[in-house]
């Protein structure tokens, strides 16, 4: 059951991402709303990169970030970041059908080289290293899209541009 509820869970989630990252705007990619701020390109490179680490969540029992590349040149494309995100859903839909609830309850480590940045059952790692946190960065990313007037998307719900319409 609570491999049911996982599945479901990142299933529901990973839907409404996509269907937020069809409205991306390719002609606003270098746009960001701050000095402070990621472009809009940027934003959507780190919701595709956090995609890639759930799908690692599974492949290994840890991820040391001193070994991934502190930054990676910002998508373009809307095309091609919604190929990346539907390459990646299919290997992670794979991983989950795969896996069984003793491999979600295993001991997964975020790390920095010698830095423990977290340590927790691999289901745990999946929602709050992997959901949760892409959830954050998406909802960002509807306020990039509300702010360039882009029609935002309902995602647990009808939103204000849709009117009860589904």
């Amino acid at each position: 059951m609570v491999k049911q509820l996982i599945i479901g869970d990142a299933k529901h989630e990973l839907a409404i991402t996509r269907r937020i990252l069809e409205r991306l705007p390719e002609e606003h990619m270098t746009w960001k709303p701050h000095e402070k701020s990621m472009t809009l390109g940027g934003l959507t490179t780190h919701l595709i990169n956090l995609l890639n680490w759930q799908v690692a969540i599974f492949l290994s029992p840890e991820l040391d970030l001193s070994t991934v590349p502190l930054r990676r040149e910002a998508l373009t494309s809307r095309q091609d970041i919604l190929d990346e995100f539907d390459a990646n859903v299919v290997k992670l839909d794979k991983l989950l059908d795969d896996c069984d609830e003793q491999a979600l309850g295993e001991e997964w480590t975020l790390r920095n080289g010698d830095h423990i940045i977290l340590r927790q059952p691999r289901a745990n790692a999946l929602r709050t290293f992997g959901l949760s946190h892409m959830i954050h960065h998406r909802a960002q990313l509807g306020v990039y899209l509300r702010l360039l007037d882009i029609p935002v998307p309902g995602l647990y719900g009808p939103s204000a541009d849709e009117n009860g319409q589904s």
